[in-house]
């Protein structure tokens, strides 16, 4: 019984003070979604532009986790994915429209949203939704995992 009473007050501490974090984190979060659509606005850019530099976004152990295929890791292996995907020649250009940013900004934020995928003609040729973890570098914010997945059946 005496477990419970100590718990009970040490919980309600550590909540409080997590509140407390994130409210006085909350007035950051404008400046941190404005320089996570920076980000966002140059990946558009480098991807249109079939750029390998679009992996410099990403952190040095990111992981691409799409659907129906093992995680793509480092940036080796994402360099080799782009450039792969841009000498296909089928996808043209992508778009993310961001609906949330989750977490305090201290080391980790959440971004949470929708996706798009064009082909030459600027068609839509498949959509999702998407979950980016991004992690606090000393270059600024870089996307750690990127996880998404279509919303149409195969």
């Amino acid at each position: 019984m005496k477990a419970k009473t100590t718990f009970l007050p040490l919980a309600g501490t550590a909540l409080f003070l997590g509140l407390a974090s994130c409210a006085a984190n909350a007035q950051n979060l404008p400046a941190l979604k404005a320089e996570l659509a920076e980000t966002n606005r140059r990946y558009f850019e480098l991807f249109q532009q079939k750029d390998a530099h679009i992996v410099e976004l990403y952190t040095e152990d990111a992981c691409l986790m799409s659907p129906n295929a093992p995680a793509i890791c480092g940036k080796t292996a994402l360099t080799k994915d782009f450039t792969d995907t841009y000498a296909a020649g089928q996808v043209s250009g992508v778009k993310f429209q961001t609906q949330q940013v989750y977490g305090a900004g201290k080391e980790y934020l959440t971004e949470q949203g929708t996706w798009q995928v064009f082909n030459a003609n600027g068609q839509v040729i498949d959509d999702g939704k998407y979950l980016k973890l991004w992690k606090k570098t000393s270059a600024g914010w870089k996307i750690f995992r990127d996880v998404f997945n279509s919303d149409h059946k195969s």
